[in-house]
This record gives structure tokens, C-alpha cells and sequence, in this order.
């Protein structure tokens, strides 16, 4: 696993239910601010275990390929989701 994988899944490992991060947030917690896109395109590959329906757009968009699928688990989480998208 590169530097950057191994940062941004521990940062994603982190969040606990109910909490929601962008993908930016990610970027920047992980020591790799501006490398949004990066976040998502390693979530989209990411294992199944790693809780990665708790990262959405920036403006509280979901932006993966199945939003009704993300949706629901944040709802499982006890987060609101209205239109695909949650307050941040």
C-alpha cells in the first residue's frame, strides 16, 4: 500500500457513525490536501470493510455510482439524507 492509500485509510477508519467528511477533508487530514479526486478514485477500489459511504462531495453530495446504496447506509448511521445529500 503507497504512503497516500495507507493515510486516507486510516483517516476513513476513524470516522465513526454519524460522522461525514468530503473528500477534500479526507485529502487534508490525510497530509495530501488538493488530492480530492485521488480519495475518490481509491474508494471506489476500496475493500468492502473500509466505511466509505461516510465521505460525499463537497456541499454534502453523494457522489458515488450507486447513491441509493450510500444513502441507506448513512441512514443506518443516523444520518439524514435528503435529495442525495446531507447538511455537513
Amino acid at each position: 500500500m503507497s504512503r497516500f492509500e495507507d493515510a486516507v485509510t486510516t483517516v476513513i477508519t476513524h470516522l465513526e457513525p454519524g460522522d461525514v467528511v468530503t473528500y477534500g477533508e479526507v485529502a487534508a487530514e490525510a497530509g495530501f490536501p488538493g488530492a480530492a479526486r485521488a480519495v475518490g478514485t481509491l474508494l471506489r477500489t476500496a475493500d468492502a470493510d473500509l466505511p466509505w459511504w461516510r465521505v460525499v462531495g463537497s456541499g454534502g453530495h453523494l457522489r458515488t455510482p450507486n447513491p441509493g446504496r450510500q444513502a441507506r447506509l448513512l441512514a443506518d448511521d443516523g444520518v439524514l439524507v435528503v435529495d442525495n445529500r446531507v447538511r455537513l
